[in-house]
């Protein structure tokens, strides 16, 4: 009889393998089950021939995603070829650069590529070529977005050349054969001229020349000692005559402080506190006063002009009593040894005349 399987062990049997199973299964994936991605597409329009699905993400160094898909559009309305990338970002890793804890997918990607994230293709390896897709911060490169509606609600990162492809593209537009026959041309003449006449003559011209400055060298060489000494004694009567000027201005100078010290002397004897001021200030006060006596007393109503007025009325009575005088003196001679004559009476007749004293002496 045989013993039946016990239904415990099975059951054992089976968790255990499933635990591998869980356990295996994490190995492989890592944290990648766990962690939340942010997608985001980037537009290349050149070759990314290295660039293969599974290629490292790289910001600065740091991974912080891979390459997820690899396409090509062709856009009708320029006729041209872009080749989107896909790839998944770590979503810690994204937020992280962005430095803020952000909940909602493509919250920190978003402002990120506001800030000037670009992505470039760079190189892994000489050796193997393969490419992966490097992100940096470059806010003084342009911005080009594409259409959106073909990254399924991916976060678009503008791209950028390197400096391979923007060299390869200058090389591109350059055109060799018109150069190379450029310079061909350019040698033929270079050989026209170095075989022709012309530059023969030229040379021939040119020994002429320096023999002309060898004589021309040869005659300086003479002359030069003459001229050497008439410069020295040139110089010496200039020295001379700088010398004379340093006196002058030394002289100039010191007037210059005399004048200086003369102007300080007159500003201080002229300075309101001087006494020299003070001085002419109390004597223009003086003679303000003194003016002001002189037009009271010489007013026209003021006591000197009356007196004067009456003694010049006295002196004009004094000189008609004088002239008077000397009228009658003149007359009468005598009235000095015999005096006044008495008054006659009324009805007396005037006495005769004494024509024998006084002859030819008109009565009055």
């Amino acid at each position: 009889m045989k013993k039946q399987a016990s239904p415990t062990l099975i059951g054992a049997f089976v968790v255990g393998g499933l635990a591998l199973i869980a356990v295996a299964i994490v190995a492989v994936a890592g944290n990648e089950l766990f962690t939340r991605k942010e997608r985001a597409v980037m537009h290349f329009s050149g070759s990314i021939y290295g660039l293969q699905v599974g290629a490292p993400v790289m910001f600065r160094g740091v991974r912080v995603g891979s390459v997820t898909s690899i396409r090509v559009l062709y856009d009708k309305h320029t006729d041209s070829f872009s080749i989107p990338v896909l790839a998944d970002l770590e979503g810690n890793a994204v937020r992280g650069l962005d430095g803020k804890r952000a909940r909602s997918e493509g919250a920190a990607l978003g402002p990120l590529v506001q800030r000037g994230l670009r992505a470039q293709l760079s190189m892994q390896s000489l050796l193997t070529g393969l490419l992966y897709v490097d992100l940096d911060l470059h806010p003084e490169r342009p911005a080009t977005f594409r259409d959106r509606s073909r990254t399924e609600d991916a976060i678009e990162i503008p791209t950028s050349d390197t400096a391979i492809q923007n060299l390869k593209q200058q090389l591109d537009g350059m055109d060799f054969r018109r150069l190379v026959e450029d310079i061909s041309a350019i040698a033929a003449s270079g050989r026209a001229l170095v075989g022709g006449p012309h530059l023969r003559k030229a040379l021939e011209d040119l020994e002429q020349i320096t023999g002309n400055l060898k004589h021309l060298s040869g005659r300086l060489d003479q002359q030069i000692d003459p001229l050497a000494s008439d410069a020295r004694r040139t110089l010496a009567d200039a020295t001379r005559a700088f010398d004379k000027l340093g006196g002058a201005a030394d002289g100039v100078q010191s007037t210059a402080r005399h004048l200086q010290d003369t102007s300080d002397s007159i500003k201080r004897l002229l300075a309101p506190d001087a006494p020299l001021v003070q001085q002419l200030q109390r004597s223009a006060e003086e003679l303000a006063r003194t003016a002001s006596a002189l037009r009271q007393t010489t007013a026209a109503d003021s006591p000197l002009l009356r007196n004067t007025d009456r003694a010049l009325q006295d002196v004009s009575r004094a000189s008609r009593a004088l002239r008077d005088l000397a009228e009658a003196l003149e007359q009468n001679p005598e009235a000095l040894l015999r005096g006044r004559p008495a008054a006659a009476p009324a009805n007396a007749a005037p006495a005769a005349p004494n024509t024998q004293n006084t002859p030819n002496t008109p009565s009055r």
